[in-house]
C-alpha cells in the first residue's frame, strides 16, 4: 500500500493536468487522476472516472486525498461556463471539507479588470467585464471565502494563456506554431503589434505542484512563471520563422475578418469578448513566485524552440 499522501488531480487529461502528474512524482507516488476517461500518466497512478457536474462522483474521487487540484477545462461556451463551472466548484469545495483535503485551483486571468490587462499582478483589480471572466470571478470568489472562513485550505494559481510543445487548444500553438510547422500563414487576432504574455505549460505545472508543497504558499493567490519577455504577434512569428528558416508572414484577422470566419468556427465568436487581451499590451507578471521561491519561466525564444522540436 502507498504511503505518501494522496494527491488527486481532477481534470487529469488536458495539457496542465498532464504535465502536473508527472511533476507530482518528485514527491509522491500516490497519485488519482481523475476525469471522465481517466489514463495512467506514471505507472502507479489511479485512474478513476468521475462526472464533476455530480456531487457524489466528486466525493468518491477526493476521498482520502491530502492534495486536490483542480485543473479541468471546460468547453469553450460562455452557457457552459454560467451553468457548469459554479456547481464544479461548489462539489468540490463541499468534498475537500469534508474529508480535510486542500485545494489547489488552477485560474486564468480573466477574473481582472480589462483596464489593468498592461500590468497584471496578484494585486491587480477584480472587475471583469466579461462573461466568461464574471463567472471566473465568482468561482474563485467561492474559494476566498471558504479561505476567509477557517473551513479550507486552499490556493488559487494563476496563469496567462498557454503554449507548449503538443499543446492542445492553445492559441499560439494553433493559430501561430502549427500552422507555421505546416507552411502555412501565422494567424493573430487583433493586432498584431500588441505585445503579449504566454505562459509555459511545463512551467506552468512544474510551479503548481511545487506550491503545493510550501507550507507557506497556502490561502493566497499565485501568478505561475512567465516570461518578462513577452513579444507581439509580429516579434513572435519571427522568432519561429528564424529557427524554421522561412519567410516570416503573419496575417492579421481584424473584426470583420473575425467576424466572417466565425460563422466557419464557431469557437471565434466566444473570443469576441475577450478582444481587451489582444487589441493592447497584455502582460502577466510573475514577480511574487520569483521573488519568493526563485522559480523562473523560460525564456519565450526557448519556449517557441522547444515546440518546433
Amino acid at each position: 500500500m502507498p504511503t505518501s499522501p494522496l494527491h488527486t488531480i481532477l481534470g487529469s487529461t488536458g495539457n496542465i493536468g498532464t504535465a502536473l502528474a508527472k511533476d507530482l512524482l518528485h514527491y509522491t507516488d500516490n497519485i488519482r487522476l481523475v476525469s471522465r476517461n481517466p489514463s495512467k500518466i506514471n505507472p502507479k497512478d489511479q485512474p478513476m472516472k468521475a462526472d464533476l457536474l455530480n456531487s457524489e462522483e466528486v466525493d468518491a474521487a477526493i476521498a482520502g486525498s491530502d492534495t486536490v487540484y483542480l485543473v479541468v477545462g471546460i468547453t469553450y461556451k460562455t452557457k457552459l461556463w454560467q451553468e457548469q463551472w459554479p456547481v464544479i466548484m461548489k462539489n468540490t469545495i463541499v468534498a475537500c471539507k469534508k474529508h480535510g483535503a486542500k485545494l489547489v485551483f488552477f485560474d486564468n486571468m480573466y477574473c481582472y479588470d480589462p483596464n489593468h490587462v498592461g500590468n497584471l499582478t496578484e494585486n491587480s483589480p477584480v472587475n471583469p467585464q466579461s462573461q466568461k471572466g464574471k463567472v471566473r470571478a465568482k468561482i474563485a470568489q467561492m474559494v476566498l471565502d471558504e479561505i476567509k472562513s477557517g473551513k479550507l485550505t486552499a490556493m488559487i494559481v494563476r496563469a496567462a494563456d498557454f503554449y507548449g510543445p503538443g499543446a492542445k487548444l492553445s492559441f499560439l500553438n494553433e493559430s501561430v506554431i502549427n500552422r507555421m510547422k505546416a507552411g502555412k500563414t501565422a494567424q493573430w487576432l487583433y493586432a498584431g503589434d500588441k505585445k503579449h504574455s504566454f505562459t509555459y505549460i511545463l512551467d506552468a505545472a512544474y510551479a503548481t505542484a511545487f506550491l503545493a508543497q510550501q507550507e507557506n504558499a497556502w490561502n493566497q493567490v499565485w501568478h505561475l512563471p512567465t516570461s518578462k519577455v513577452y513579444p507581439t504577434g509580429q516579434e513572435t512569428v519571427k522568432i519561429l520563422a528564424k529557427h524554421l528558416g522561412v519567410e516570416p508572414k503573419l496575417q492579421i484577422l481584424g473584426p470583420f475578418m473575425l467576424n466572417l470566419v466565425s460563422l466557419f468556427i464557431p469557437v471565434l465568436k466566444e473570443v469576441k469578448e475577450l478582444r481587451y487581451q489582444l487589441d493592447q499590451d497584455y502582460c502577466f507578471d510573475s514577480t511574487k513566485i520569483e521573488k519568493a521561491y526563485g522559480l523562473k519561466a523560460i525564456s519565450i525564444e526557448e519556449g517557441l524552440k522547444k515546440c518546433l522540436e
